[in-house]
């Protein structure tokens, strides 16, 4: 299995952290957030890995990773950089990561022994770290609903309570090559337009209303977060 970080964007809501390098390179606890995240995919037993590049490309050269360029960083979301390594995506399950979550391997190993064409990992417990951070959780919250079989039902949308929460998707996916055509499938029926601003979330329930593929939510417990500023840097330490 091989594994792809999308690492395209700059992070603009870390302000002055970001003026000279890639969000993925900020660091946490003495160490970029990418080698958080090459450390977990490696000690799961992946080798082959990509990044998705865009702003400060240069800065994640020589690191022994397959590169994967977004030239339309600055004018695109994150599925449009994902689709830039397509051709990983058609020939084997990738698992995806965002680059500014840091989790141990154990949250890569629940992916990878998912059977199913799409799956990502999520958090149970989210209340506690949500509140941590930003005091009331719903400020940042998206809705996160499960079937009875512990597939998704609803992602993305904003709750109005927190019950509309059953957990908080992290950032790390697992693609199928089936999972990913169903994503190019739903991506062919939008204008390029409306391809650039498709978030993830947007797009997996996208996935979800298109009622073809079934997203599988892995629960995972362990210790992970999500850096967006300056003060998740300091809650983290």
């Amino acid at each position: 299995m091989k594994a792809i970080i999308l690492a395209a964007g700059r992070g603009s809501r870390m302000k002055s952290l970001t003026d000279e390098r890639p969000k993925c390179l900020v660091e946490l606890r003495g160490k970029p957030l990418l080698e958080w995240q090459l450390q977990s995919l490696r000690a799961a037993g992946i080798s082959e890995i990509a990044v998705v590049t865009g702003y400060k490309r240069e800065l994640l050269a020589d690191r022994g990773l397959t590169e994967f360029h977004n030239p339309r960083w600055a004018d695109t979301n994150m599925v449009s950089s994902l689709a830039c390594a397509e051709v990983w995506l058609e020939g084997q399950p990738c698992i995806v990561s965002y680059s500014d979550i840091f989790y141990s391997p154990d949250a890569v190993r629940s992916l990878m022994t998912s059977q199913a064409s799409l799956a990502v990992t999520y958090d149970p417990n989210w209340l506690e770290l949500w509140t941590q951070r930003f005091g009331d959780p719903l400020l940042d919250a998206e809705t996160f609903r499960l079937n009875s079989d512990d597939t998704l039902a609803e992602i993305g949308n904003k709750p109005q309570s927190v019950e509309e929460v059953e957990g908080q998707y992290m950032g790390l996916l697992r693609f199928t090559p089936a999972g990913w055509a169903e994503v190019v499938r739903l991506r062919g029926e939008l204008t390029s337009s409306q391809c650039d601003k498709m978030h993830m979330t947007n797009t997996l329930q996208r996935v979800i209303d298109a009622d073809r593929v079934a997203i599988e939510a892995v629960a995972y417990s362990g210790e992970w977060g999500e850096v967006d500023s300056s003060e998740d840097l300091s809650a983290y330490q």
